[in-house]
């Protein structure tokens, strides 16, 4: 929510004059030669986008929540080749569980493609989804962004 109403012109980047202003309004006074050291902490071209963002104000992933991450690929690589496909994860992800389908707020498939969704990193081809372990192992914001019920059905699918 922060990173968003930093972002005044809705481009899903912070330039340095939009960071500024966020700390200034969230009353971080740190003057500006150290917002522009923290910004180039954070910035890797010009800008800060959603992901830079977190992943600079977010800890590292603790090994518990890698190992529970590492163990869920495992189950979810039915075929063993290091990518989760959505053939893979038919028969090992169970949508019912998802609190929108639980709430009757989505249908089985709108849950089903949102699982999809937060970790497809891979190209697509069609309704195509591939998955790397090395893509999620690199994406601290899968820890920060995913809630509890989320996070509680991966152990689930791990065990």
């Amino acid at each position: 929510m922060t990173f968003r109403i930093m972002d005044d012109d809705g481009s899903k980047s912070l330039d340095f004059q939009e960071f500024e202003k966020g700390l200034e309004n969230y009353g971080v006074s740190v003057g500006k030669d150290k917002a522009q050291q923290s910004f180039a902490v954070m910035d890797k071209d010009g800008t800060i986008n959603f992901d830079e963002f977190l992943e600079k104000l977010r800890p590292s992933m603790s090994s518990a929540r890698k190992q529970v991450i590492n163990q869920a690929f495992r189950k979810f690589d039915k075929t063993g080749d290091g990518v989760v496909t959505i053939e893979d994860l038919q028969g090992v992800y169970n949508s019912k569980h998802h609190p929108k389908y639980k709430s009757g707020e989505w249908t089985e498939e709108q849950a089903f493609r949102s699982f999809l969704e937060n970790f497809d990193s891979g190209p697509r081809v069609g309704n195509s989804y591939r998955v790397t372990l090395g893509s999620v192992n690199s994406l601290r914001t899968v820890h920060s962004s995913a809630d509890a019920d989320e996070m509680s059905l991966l152990t689930s699918v791990a065990n």
